[in-house]
C-alpha cells in the first residue's frame, strides 16, 4: 500500500486555479480501483492521497505525472510505500 505525500511548491491561490482538474484526475484512478482515499493537510499546504496495494510503484509514479498539480509544476510527491498489518475488514481488497 502507498501513501502518496504532496507538498505543495506554490501558493494556494495557485493551488486553486487548478483544484478542479486535480479532482478530475483523481476520479479517474478511483473509478479504476486505484486510489482509496485522498484529501489536503491541515495546514493546507499538501495533500495525502492512501493508494491500493494492488498498484506497482512504478505503474504509480507514471500516474502521478498525469495529475494537473505536477504538469503545472506546483506540487511535489512523497511516495510512501508500506506493508499493513493491521486493517479495517472493508480494506481487505486493497491490500
Amino acid at each position: 500500500m502507498f501513501v502518496v505525500n504532496l507538498s505543495y511548491k506554490k501558493p494556494i491561490s495557485e493551488i486553486e486555479k487548478q483544484i478542479e482538474a486535480h479532482r478530475a484526475f483523481l476520479d479517474i484512478y478511483y473509478k479504476g480501483g486505484y486510489f482509496l482515499a485522498s484529501g489536503a493537510k491541515n495546514p493546507r499546504n499538501g495533500g495525502i492521497i492512501l493508494v491500493n496495494s494492488k498498484i506497482k510503484r512504478d505503474t504509480l509514479e507514471k500516474i502521478l505525472l498525469e495529475d494537473p498539480f505536477s504538469i503545472e509544476g506546483i506540487s511535489d510527491y512523497e511516495i510512501i510505500e508500506f506493508v499493513p498489518s493491521k486493517y479495517a475488514a472493508i480494506l481487505a481488497d486493497s491490500i
